[in-house]
């Protein structure tokens, strides 16, 4: 008959399984009870499946392991298994296994040597909680003034403890092998520490997660087990506590916490940041009866704790500062690329004038200009747009449409047809909420005649040979483009006298503003353009600029500021 064999404190204690299903468990209605804490009520069951026995657990707070890996689902078991209910060990035996010839036991096999690195195992962390969790405090060490901790307390070991890890974190800048350099470090510094491992906070999740772990010995049960009123302590009261061998003290012996972890002796301290807030905690534990931590042990880990994070930090500002040159290089190639779409020289038309600046606010911007003769030389194009946002997003919309215009007017030069075709195809793939005000002209240059269309923009300011200022097509601005397809956009046509001057803007002049958040505003713009003597786009246009920048007096531009000036000689 198929039977489970409890191992505990140097007995083995059978149970014959006599029913085709066996409840393991705390509770006194579990077919085979285990009297302990460390023990969920109904922990797992045993059931036999024909000639075969399955294990499964029920779901419990510590997990089920065979053979030292713990099972997600039923799995089978084979004669001489080994079966851990938390720190309950047991062994599964068959009759048919049990009268098979027995290999000869092999000579016990000396104590490993303490390796250089220790061996990475997966991230299981269990944190006990409730009624599982009855760990106690022996000790703690406060941080002092220092993170790391009070330096006068056997200052060699720290001191060399520090050294150490400095050394073996020296120019790593990869967060993931950093954290297990550090445990591998401290393997060495602590030649009887067992296991150990680094918890992280996850601002996403609230709670700290396993970030790296190591296992001294491969094949042991690889779970570290927390307690969470340890965790606790550590994180609110950032302060390093050690736990004690509670199976040899009289005083804890009502409680199984600690000799039911299988731990005679654990660490936990935090890792605090420059800030003095916990980012994380290092925990490393010993099953070494006759080596375990001491309060001079607990002082220098808190000491090494603070030169590891110190380095974590490091580490991450330096793969922050790489992240940041990362992006700097490429918003300079999409700068690049965004400069190219703009002319790289302006037409200079006999008796014309025409100047543009263009002035991002950010590494690129939404605002956007083209200047272009037409095929006939006899006319030429100027297109001025304003995408919606700035930045990135507002950089592509622009790229689009300085496409567009330009493959459009390679074909259609009558204004009003032109302007229909921009606004389809800027429509048909349009992004919801980066639609473009925007102007397109045409002006004949031998007799100054303009056709304009105005899509949501501000109206063109013209001064005039007196010196006065118009607003030129107020009565038809149309919507901007990419909000409506087929909008039937007005077309205006008015000839530029000789010593007219005119000017486009986008609402970075306009809105520009001072360290007390003044506006620019247009009067002022109409009152610089009005003083002007007219008649000289350039200096018109470096004039405009110029007083934006005295206006706004140090303030950083918060939009692209782009201007457009021609005028006829």
């Amino acid at each position: 008959m198929a039977k489970i064999v409890l191992l505990q404190e140097g007995q083995a204690v059978p149970f014959e399984m006599t029913t085709g299903e066996t409840v393991i468990g705390r509770h006194p209605e579990c077919t085979f009870q285990i009297n302990s804490n460390m023990v969920s009520r109904k922990h797992a069951k045993i059931v036999k499946k024909g000639d075969q026995f399955v294990v499964e657990d029920l779901q419990s707070g510590n997990g089920t392991f065979v053979n030292g890996k713990k099972i997600d689902g039923p799995t089978a078991l084979v004669h001489d298994d080994r079966i851990k209910l938390g720190p309950i060990l047991l062994r599964f035996e068959t009759p048919e296994g049990a009268a098979a010839p027995k290999p000869a036991a092999p000579k016990p096999a000396p104590l490993p040597s303490i390796p250089a690195q220790a061996v990475e195992t997966n991230f299981n962390v269990d944190v006990s909680e409730g009624e599982e969790d009855t760990s106690t405090i022996m000790g703690t060490a406060e941080r002092g003034t220092s993170v790391f901790g009070k330096l006068e307390v056997n200052p060699e070991a720290k001191l060399k403890g520090v050294l150490e890890i400095s050394r073996a974190l020296a120019g790593t800048a990869d967060l993931n092998s950093l954290l297990p350099k550090i445990l591998d470090t401290l393997f060495n510094i602590f030649p009887h520490a067992d296991r150990g491992c680094v918890l992280f906070n996850d601002p996403a999740l609230g709670k700290m997660v396993p970030k790296a772990m190591k296992h001294r010995r491969a094949g042991d049960d690889e779970t570290v087990k927390l307690s969470r009123t340890i965790l606790k302590t550590v994180l609110e009261q950032k302060t390093g506590i050690l736990s004690a061998d509670a199976a040899s003290d009289s005083r804890f012996q009502a409680s199984e916490s600690i000799s039911n972890l299988t731990i005679r002796s654990m660490m936990c301290v935090p890792m605090l940041s420059l800030s003095g807030d916990p980012m994380g905690i290092i925990n490393i534990d010993t099953q070494n009866a006759f080596n375990q931590f001491r309060a001079e042990d607990l002082d220098l880990l808190m000491a090494v704790a603070g030169q590891a994070a110190m380095s974590y930090e490091q580490a991450n500002l330096l793969v922050t500062a790489m992240e940041k040159q990362k992006q700097d290089k490429e918003m300079n190639i999409a700068m690049g690329v965004q400069r190219s779409l703009l002319p790289t020289e302006i037409p200079k038309p006999d008796g014309w004038e025409i100047y543009a600046s263009y002035d991002t606010a950010q590494a690129v911007g939404g605002d956007y200009y083209d200047v272009f003769m037409l095929e006939d030389q006899k006319r030429v194009c100027l297109a001025f747009g304003d995408v919606a946002g700035k930045g990135v997003p507002a950089s592509l919309v622009m790229s689009r449409i300085a496409t567009v215009v330009t493959n459009v007017m390679t074909f259609v030069t009558d204004v009003q047809e032109a302007i229909q075709r921009i606004n389809h195809q800027m429509c048909t793939r349009a992004v919801e909420g980066r639609f473009v005000t925007f102007v397109l002209l045409v002006i004949d240059l031998e007799t100054g005649e303009m056709h304009i269309a105005n899509a949501g923009h501000m109206p063109i300011m013209i001064r005039k040979t007196d010196g006065s200022i118009i607003e030129f097509g107020e009565e038809a601005v149309g919507v901007p483009i990419g909000v409506i397809d087929e909008f039937p956009y007005d077309v205006l046509t008015r000839t530029i006298e000789k010593g007219e001057t005119c000017v486009i803007y986008t609402d970075g002049v306009s809105e520009a503003m001072n360290p007390n958040s003044d506006l620019y505003g247009v009067d002022r713009l109409r009152e610089l353009m009005a003083a002007s003597q007219g008649g000289h786009a350039d200096e018109l246009g470096k004039t405009i600029l110029a007083d934006v920048r005295k206006f706004a007096d140090g303030r950083p531009q918060n939009d692209d500021i782009t201007i457009m000036v021609f005028g006829r000689k």
